[in-house]
C-alpha cells in the first residue's frame, strides 16, 4: 500500500506504517527541524510545504497514494495550551480537502483526544463522508497498543465505500488488557527505578516509577528544579537518585528505536519527539487495517 504522510513531523507515523509493511512514498511538513530529522531517517522524499495555503493536492496526487495519513498540528486543541480555534485547527479541514481531491482508498487521521469537543471534527467527517468514505474513529490509549506511555490519541480511519464503524472491532480487539510499563518495554536499561518528567503544572506529580506507564511525553524536557517540592503522588524523593530522562530516552518512551537518528538543536529535537505519533501506535492502527483487509478479501 502506497502511503503519503501529511504534517509528518519527524516521522513517527511514517515509521510505524513502514514497520507494518506499508510503502511510504513521500511526506510533507513545514517545520525545518522536523524535516531535517525525517530526511536523516528515510530514503523517500519529504517536501517542505505550507499545507494551509500551498496547493499541495497536485503534488500529493503525483505520488499516487493508496493511503493518506496525517496528524495536523494540534496546539489549538491541546490541553496544554489555550483552547482557541485558530488557523491550526483549520488544518484539520485542509487535511480532509486534500484527501478528497486526491481520493486514496484509505485515510488515517490522528490528533489529541479532546479534538472530539471541537466543531472542526464533525466538519471534517462530513467532508470525508460526502466523498464516499466510511469512517471509524476511536480514542486509543497508547499504553494498550505497545507504547510504555499513558498517551490518549484520537484516530479516525476512513475507507472508500465502507460502512461507518467498519474498523471499530479491529481497533478494540487488539488492545492489551494490561497497560505497558516502562520496565515492560525497556527492562532495566535506564539504570534507575525512578525518574523525573517536568509536569504541565506543579499541581501534578513529576516523579515516576518504571513499573508504570510514563506520562505523556511532551515537547519540553527540563531539569529537576533545585527548589522542587515533592508532590504527594510522587513515587520517590528527588534525593533517592531520581534523575530527568535524556532526549534519547524520551525517544524510547515514544517507541523510536536506537537506529532512529535525531540531528538538530536539543530544544527542536525535544519538540519533534513530543509532537510525534509513537511509531508503535501507528503500527497498531496499520495492523488493524491489514486485519480488516484480510478478513474482507
Amino acid at each position: 500500500m502506497r502511503v503519503v504522510d501529511l504534517f509528518s513531523g519527524c516521522g513517527g507515523m511514517s515509521l510505524g506504517l513502514r514497520q507494518a509493511g506499508f510503502n511510504v512514498v513521500g511526506a510533507f511538513d513545514n517545520w525545518d527541524p522536523a524535516i531535517a530529522i525525517y530526511k536523516e531517517n528515510f530514503k523517500h522524499p519529504i517536501f517542505k510545504a505550507d499545507l494551509s495555503c500551498d496547493d499541495a493536492s497536485a503534488s500529493v496526487k503525483q505520488l499516487n497514494p493508496d493511503l493518506i495519513a496525517g496528524g495536523p498540528p494540534c496546539q489549538d486543541y491541546s490541553i496544554a495550551g489555550k483552547r482557541t480555534l485558530g488557523k491550526r485547527a483549520n488544518l484539520t479541514i485542509r487535511f480532509a480537502e486534500i484527501v478528497v481531491s486526491v481520493k486514496p482508498t484509505w485515510v488515517i487521521f490522528e490528533n489529541v483526544y479532546n479534538i472530539e469537543r471541537f466543531r472542526t471534527l464533525p466538519q471534517m467527517k462530513k467532508i470525508l463522508s460526502d466523498a464516499g468514505y466510511g469512517l471509524s474513529s476511536m480514542v486509543l490509549d497508547a499504553s494498550r497498543c505497545g507504547v510504555p506511555q499513558k498517551r490518549q490519541r484520537f484516530f479516525l480511519v476512513g475507507r472508500l465505500n465502507a460502512e461507518d464503524g467498519f474498523l471499530d472491532e479491529f481497533l478494540r480487539g487488539g488492545l492489551s488488557k494490561k497497560q505497558m510499563t516502562v520496565r515492560d518495554y525497556l527492562g532495566d536499561s535506564l539504570h534507575t527505578q525512578f525518574y523525573y518528567m517536568h509536569p504541565r503544572s506543579y499541581n501534578r506529580r513529576a516523579v515516576f516509577s518504571i513499573d508504570e506507564p510514563a506520562s505523556t511525553v511532551r515537547g519540553i524536557n527540563r531539569p529537576i528544579p533545585d527548589n522542587y517540592k515533592k508532590h504527594p503522588a510522587d513515587k520517590a524523593e528527588i534525593k533517592d537518585g531520581v534523575r530527568a530522562l535524556t532526549t534519547r530516552e524520551r525517544g524510547y518512551l515514544q517507541t523510536f528505536p536506537d537506529s532512529f537518528a535525531f540531528p538538530g538543536a536539543k530544544t527542536d529535537v525535544e519538540l519533534a519527539i513530543g509532537n510525534a505519533v509513537p511509531p508503535a501506535l501507528a503500527r497498531y492502527v496499520a495492523n488493524c487495517i491489514k486485519q480488516w483487509s484480510t478478513a474482507n478479501h
